[in-house]
């Protein structure tokens, strides 16, 4: 017996140096953290290293956590370094975090210069090339999309050659467009589309008016500047990137159609609505106690038809570069090929590009780029589902839907009691080719700058550049359009083609000479930089 209580006794001083143990592991922590120059700073994060648990300070740079005696707990906030503090059962910690000037001395595109971004007043956005290089994209567009803070960038459709909308810190108004000054290599551009993801350098997006101010009304709505590779000194690097990928409809159920037997059934009923209506009957499926002889027929999937293909997109690119202390260069070709789920539609571009820097001496340099691009677009778009040239929704996926799964003709075909609505209904496969059409667009870039430093701080600088923009329409409107259907004079009731062709040079030169204080202000905390053109 005395056995027993004595084993009791052991198990129970055991079980409570076991809770005193736990209960000692976890200590509840409380300090401050604070800048270079004690000022609270205001939502670091502070989280427990290895783990999820964390919190973030408060307005007073102030925070409270638990964690365990022997942990670490890590301290990261923009801008700052990362810093990690062993806790040793310490019930207080306050935390000096330390600027990173790694980021503060990343060099932005702002203006008709570039500048440290510690020295930018007005907000800007950044998006480097690592970062646009680690997702295969088709466009600058899609490689912006969800990494700069305030802007906001959607595409119309699927089509890789769709409208992109860019919208800087939204809409600033509701009669006029909306969209952002385009400038790539310093020339002012309309659409970014047709350059490819691999020749970008970096993307600034100027988001304020203190930042876009040097381009006036211009860059009312934001400026987007795309700065494009050049070449760096060393050997001869060629870089190859290439990626291919298939695409199917991603769920091919979740657009449900009536079966023949539904079909038919649908019609009985819609007839006898006639009939009450128009006094007007006809059988056209035979007895009404036959109509299960149409459930085991098979009939038409047009959805399937219309956007079952297996499509599939590839995009290669290669770059070569080289130099030395007094010439740079680097040239580069892209190619992309995207072929639709939809029958009928297919997209293509290629790309060359040059950029060469020479410098014979210190104060003096010449640059020169060249870019061109020629974009092929076959069918309303590669992706595309709507009939642009109708407003009454004549489009390829109503037909798909809506349309007869058997055969039929007269009146039971039309499927509605309304002649107005049922006048643009069509066979599924007529009216994707009904309303076809060829793009063909070819677009080149060529600039050069002279720039010369006068003396040390005072700089000239002189740009030229031309810009030559070409697209040619072809557009096929067949029977079944709303456009055949509804125009006036010659066309009303027959099929129409229509030919456009657009043609835009636009020509531009920039002088400006900028003259830098710092070599006069010799201070770190004060920066002044005049610039006259």
């Amino acid at each position: 017996m005395k056995n027993k209580r004595r084993i009791v006794a052991l198990f129970m001083c055991l079980f409570m140096g076991i809770g005193y143990i736990l209960a000692q592991d976890n200590v509840k922590i409380s300090g401050r953290v604070v800048d270079e120059n004690g000022e609270p700073i205001p939502g670091v994060n502070v989280v427990v290293s290895g783990t999820t648990n964390g919190t973030i300070t408060d307005f007073d740079g102030n925070y409270q956590i638990t964690a365990p005696t022997g942990g670490k707990l890590l301290y990261s906030f923009i801008g700052y370094k990362n810093q990690e503090q062993p806790i040793n059962g310490a019930g207080s910690i306050n935390v000096n975090l330390e600027p990173e000037s790694k980021a503060l001395d990343e060099i932005v595109a702002v203006g008709y210069g570039t500048q440290k971004k510690r020295d930018v007043v007005g907000s800007v956005a950044s998006v480097s090339a690592e970062a646009l290089q680690a997702m295969p994209v088709a466009t600058v567009s899609e490689a912006m999309t969800g990494k700069m803070a305030g802007v906001s960038i959607t595409t119309t459709e699927g089509d890789p050659d769709a409208d992109v909308k860019i919208r800087v810190r939204g809409g600033g108004s509701i009669t006029q467009d909306n969209s952002p000054l385009y400038i790539v290599d310093g020339f002012p551009v309309e659409s970014i589309s047709d350059i490819p993801a691999s020749e970008i350098q970096s993307i600034d997006v100027l988001k304020d008016a203190f930042s876009t101010a040097i381009y006036g009304a211009r860059g009312a709505n934001g400026v987007v500047i795309v700065t494009t590779k050049g070449g760096d000194n060393g050997n001869v690097k060629v870089a190859v990137t290439a990626y291919w990928g298939q695409k199917k409809m991603a769920n091919e159920d979740a657009i449900e159609t009536l079966t023949p037997g539904e079909y038919v059934r649908y019609q009985y009923e819609l007839m006898s609505i006639r009939d009450q209506v128009d006094d007007h009957y006809t059988n056209y499926f035979g007895n009404f106690q036959d109509i299960d002889l149409y459930d085991s027929l098979e009939g038409n999937d047009w959805i399937q038809q219309i956007f079952g293909r297996i499509g599939y997109t590839y995009n290669h690119s290669v770059n070569v570069s080289g130099g030395s202390e007094k010439v740079k260069w680097t040239i580069g070709h892209s190619y992309m090929k995207d072929k639709a789920i939809m029958v009928g539609s297919d997209f293509s571009r290629n790309n060359l590009n040059m950029k060469a820097t020479y410098k014979p001496i210190d104060c003096i340099s010449f640059e020169t780029s060249l870019r061109y691009a020629r974009t092929k677009v076959r069918g309303s778009g590669a992706n595309s589902i709507n009939d642009s040239g109708s407003n009454s929704g004549n489009g390829r996926l109503k037909q798909a839907v809506s349309y007869t799964p058997i055969p039929l003709s007269g009146l039971a075909a039309d499927a509605d009691i309304d002649d107005e609505s049922s006048s643009d209904y069509a066979p599924p496969i007529t009216s994707v080719y009904d309303n076809d059409s060829k793009r063909d667009r070819t677009n080149w870039n060529g600039s050069a700058a002279f720039s010369w430093d006068i003396v040390k701080g005072l700089k000239l600088r002189v740009e030229g550049g031309i810009d030559d923009y070409k697209q040619i329409d072809n557009r096929f409107y067949g029977l079944t359009t709303y456009y055949a259907q509804q125009s006036v004079g010659s066309y009303n009731g027959h099929p129409a083609a229509m030919y456009t062709q657009t043609d835009r040079r636009k020509i531009r030169n920039t002088n400006t000479i900028q003259y830098d204080f710092n070599q006069m202000l010799q201070s770190e905390d004060q920066n002044l930089n005049l610039l006259l053109g």
